[in-house]
């Protein structure tokens, strides 16, 4: 009987573990998705701030927007990718923190 009940035990033991890794696992694939678009999202500010001359904010000097010009071509497509979606900003918004 008392077989039985320490492999009762050592199954629950093995399913509890199995349960965390797996919500750990979800946890941790959340939190990357979460940074990602932050890190988007700031690259997208700091291409406002360099070139927001474009869009008509103030801008730094023109000789340093230029001298980054050539660094920014992901940060000009991210521009030109948001300029396009943004008639809906908030579908992003609910497409990044997955709200229901």
């Amino acid at each position: 009987m008392s077989g039985n009940g320490t492999h009762f035990w050592e199954r629950m033991k093995n399913q509890a573990a199995t349960w965390w890794r797996a919500a750990d696992e979800v946890a941790r694939a959340k939190a990357v998705n979460s940074i990602e678009a932050e890190c988007e999202e700031l690259e997208y500010i700091f291409a406002l701030l360099v070139q927001g001359s474009f869009v008509g904010m103030p801008s730094p000097p023109a000789q340093l927007s230029l001298d980054l010009l050539p660094l920014m071509e992901k940060d000009l497509m991210l521009l030109l990718e948001r300029m396009n979606t943004s008639n809906e900003p908030l579908s992003r918004l609910f497409s990044v923190f997955d709200i229901s």
